[in-house]
């Protein structure tokens, strides 16, 4: 790709079907997915431009975080505590057994194929979670969305305005074994 010819880069829901607008050339480069990715890979279609999970920096930060609104976790910080446990919970159950946690991907439908399944798990750092720092994270990605010009506030105000740690802090020390 010439660096004069814009690259034509999907980012879209899941209902778009990424993968295939790359396969078949409608656009240059798309933010990819298990199964999608390891469908590709063992096509040998494409090369990997990142993989957030091993490629400095990215990998040195959470790839996911979760978001509630804000009536609602102010109005029912039980439920959101118990949600955010249950999450947590289940990243470890990933780390210690990953074959099980595949299996029951499998079984419930949310994953066409184990060995798929299986490698995913493998492979995200589902026990970074006691380890990373959850505002970092957001500094460092609202920064590069920053600089893009996607968002506007700072990432000082973003930090300050919509974020709330004392759930994942508490559920820090609870579940530290």
């Amino acid at each position: 790709m010439s660096a004069s010819i814009p690259a034509r880069i999907c980012i879209g829901s899941r209902a778009i079907n990424r993968a295939g607008l790359f396969t078949d050339g409608k656009v240059d480069a798309f933010l990819g997915f298990p199964p999608d990715t390891q469908e590709l890979r063992a096509q040998h279609i494409g090369r990997i431009i990142v993989n957030s999970t091993l490629d400095r920096p990215w990998s040195q930060y959470y790839c996911c975080m979760l978001a509630g609104n804000r009536a609602f976790v102010r109005n029912h910080p039980v439920a959101t505590k118990a949600v955010l446990r249950a999450i947590l919970k289940a990243d470890d159950l990933c780390v210690r057994d990953p074959a099980r946690a595949a299996q029951r991907l499998v079984d419930g439908g949310f994953a066409p194929r184990y060995d798929y399944a299986l490698q995913t798990l493998n492979e995200i750092p589902y026990d970074k979670w006691r380890e990373y720092d959850a505002e970092d994270t957001i500094r460092f990605y609202a920064l590069r969305l920053h600089e893009v010009g996607m968002v506007k506030s700072s990432p000082q105000k973003i930090i300050a305005d919509g974020t709330d740690w004392h759930f994942l802090n508490e559920l820090k020390r609870e579940l530290k074994a």
